[in-house]
């Protein structure tokens, strides 16, 4: 018998009771769907058995990770449902490119046209093989047969993935004959996956999910899809990209390193970024009228050294641009506003001075001398300390913010005065065909880095505040990212093998009882698919010299 702590009381199991069968017995005690576990303090499929004593915690369609788990599983049953729809010889092959809103946009190798009829034949079979409820069976296989077996099924990007993994076995998953490998957990069954649409887009589908977390929405809703196409077309930009370099997974970029062709590749993307901030900036200068450059994007973007780059150019084509931050217009510190958790939100753009903010530039834009303010983030209050300026002819102000693309913090000014530029690091890379690289996951990579080399915070301090941060981005960056005139790509498609040098010492330093253990974990596994990758190559001018340090902007 195994005495288990779920919810802070004691029960008692026999030795081989699934986390499942006592899920079962708890699924009233939450809003949502119980889909993954925390076995003391690991997380854990709900097929995993008691064998000791434990501590347990449920996770529900509600959580990051129980969301993350849902979401993989859905593009399992797509590929299963793929296989009946398109049976051999005409087989379809899943490719999942990345995530768009609340859904993974996805194609289908080997097919010549993606009609609706086909479309909602295949909704229908995975409602149907939802009430069959069909476990999803895993097993182990030693790496080199997984590989054969990928092999056979023309599965190119994961045979070519496990050519690097070190570890002899693998897990494979079992859906009714549909047989596949996934980076992270997956849910018992497929009755568990009842809440999904599939949508024709573009030259592929969207494959919806349900959008809901612990604090807003409904997990068993389907998010709409609201087509955001500027950020579509930056995607698949990047996407095309690194096929042209022939690195759009990360087998592919293993394999550019392991055979010396990483520097030529650096150097490529490096030329691409420059001649697009270049391209960018005579867009800007060619528009007489812009004396506003409005800039915002979510946590680790690289905004800082894009707008040193950006201003760079500006500057070699007769601009003179200044930077200003929006920040130095915060409110004092015993005036911001407090969020839902009762915590000062320095994230809402009520904590910022928009009327001041709005008469400060309006002035500036009438040929007025104006005293702007710097905001002391010791004191917590704004100072004046001899920050004079005056707008001649060819001056332009940058302005970096979180809110710097919502209309309401520069309401004041014309429209034809602003330029709106969005930043976001939009990942190239795929693991491989049915698991995309997370954006989210490659920023918080970044932070990581950056934050300890710069601020000496811990990799668990800022693993620890990402959720605050990402609710933020959510709230007030992501809803105005189709308002802007052009959205750039900082990502670079090397930067996961060189940032691996510098996180995974950090993510290891979290000790196994820590809070922070389980998320540090899994990005362990997420960097051990990559070969490591020497700095030295890297340009200091680069922008994930932001990041790694030795930048000569910054």
């Amino acid at each position: 018998m195994a005495k288990v702590i779920i919810n802070g009381k004691e029960e008692t199991y026999g030795d081989g009771t699934s986390l499942l069968e006592i899920a079962k017995r708890h699924k009233e005690d939450f809003r949502d769907d119980i889909v993954l576990a925390k076995y003391n303090g690991n997380l854990a499929e709900l097929n995993k058995t008691v064998s000791e004593d434990a501590s347990i915690e449920f996770l529900t369609t509600a959580d990051k990770d129980g969301r993350r788990a849902y979401r993989r599983s859905v593009v399992f049953l797509l590929q299963r449902a793929l296989m009946e729809v398109y049976p051999y010889p005409k087989h379809a092959y899943l490719r999942v490119q990345h995530s768009l809103g609340q859904g993974d946009f996805c194609t289908f190798d080997g097919v010549d046209e993606i009609t609706t009829d086909k479309i909602e034949e295949l909704k229908q079979v995975m409602h149907r093989l939802v009430k069959e409820d069909i476990p999803l069976k895993k097993y182990s296989i030693k790496t080199s047969e997984a590989r054969e077996m990928f092999h056979k099924f023309n599965m190119v990007n994961k045979e070519q993935l496990l050519k690097y993994r070190t570890s002899s076995n693998i897990n494979i998953y079992d859906l009714d004959g549909c047989k596949d490998y996934f980076y992270g957990y997956m849910v018992p069954s497929t009755g568990y996956l009842g809440y999904f649409d599939l949508l024709k887009f573009e030259n592929g589908v969207m494959l919806m999910f349900p959008n809901g977390n612990k604090l807003t929405g409904d997990t068993r809703v389907v998010a709409e899809f609201s087509r955001p196409m500027k950020l579509f077309s930056v995607q698949q930009a990047a996407s095309k990209f690194g096929e042209t370099l022939g690195v759009s997974t990360v087998g592919e970029l293993n394999e550019a390193i392991t055979k010396g062709r990483i520097k030529d590749i650096v150097l490529s993307q490096e030329a691409i970024m420059e001649r697009n901030i270049g391209e960018l900036a005579h867009t800007i200068a060619d528009r007489k009228d812009v004396k506003f450059v409005m800039m915002a994007g979510p946590s680790s973007s690289g905004k800082t050294t894009f707008s040193h780059k950006l201003s760079a150019q500006l500057r070699a084509l007769g601009c003179v641009p200044h930077p200003v931050p929006l920040d130095d217009f915060y409110l004092n510190r015993d005036q911001m506003p407090i969020d839902e958790y009762g915590e000062k939100d320095f994230e809402s753009i009520e904590g910022i001075d928009v009327p001041y903010f709005n008469e400060c530039m309006v002035k500036l834009l009438n040929g007025e001398r104006v005293l702007l303010p710097n905001f002391n983030f010791k004191t917590g209050k704004r100072e004046y300390n001899d920050h004079y300026m005056q707008l001649g002819k060819n001056d332009i102000l940058v302005i970096e913010g979180i809110h710097g693309l919502n209309d309401k913090m520069s309401e004041s000014l014309p429209a034809e005065s602003k330029y709106k530029i969005y930043l976001s690091a939009l990942t190239q890379l795929s693991i491989d065909e049915h698991n995309p690289l997370s954006t989210t996951d490659g920023r918080l990579i970044r932070r990581i880095v950056r934050d300890s080399r710069t601020r000496a915070t811990s990799a668990a301090e800022t693993i620890a505040m990402w959720d605050s941060v990402r609710r933020g981005e959510e709230k007030y960056i992501f809803p105005f990212q189709e308002k802007a005139d052009y959205l750039f790509n900082t990502a670079l498609i090397y930067e996961m093998a060189v940032l691996k040098l510098y996180v995974d010492p950090q993510l290891y330093a979290i000790e196994p009882d820590h809070p922070m253990y389980a998320e540090a974990k899994r990005l362990i596994k997420l960097l051990d698919y990559f070969i490591p990758m020497a700095p030295d190559v890297i340009p200091n001018n680069s922008l994930v010299r932001e990041f790694i340090g030795g930048s000569c902007i910054l």
